[in-house]
């Protein structure tokens, strides 16, 4: 069973994370566009953190955030009122 991050510590993950890795978060968002296209997150963090040395923490965090940031692109934008 994995453990989901609280907010503070995915933030505190996700702004360290080109500090740490030496990779902006859209590269690492490339490397999952590219990768073998596993569909569940926890297969996704793993093929991360072993393809690339990264600690499970920061590879989880790549990865939610990517999904967090497909899903947020996918909401359609609300309808104007032709007023």
């Amino acid at each position: 069973m994995s453990v989901a991050h609280s907010p503070e510590i995915h933030a505190k993950l996700i702004e360290r994370i080109p500090v740490v890795t030496g990779r902006g978060l859209h590269e690492w968002f490339d490397s999952l566009d590219q990768g073998p296209g596993l569909l569940r997150k926890a297969d996704r963090t793993y093929w991360l953190a072993d393809e690339y040395g990264l600690t499970h923490g920061y590879a989880r965090a790549i990865v939610t955030e990517y999904d967090r940031r497909r899903r947020d692109r996918s909401i359609p934008a609300p309808r104007r009122s032709a007023t």
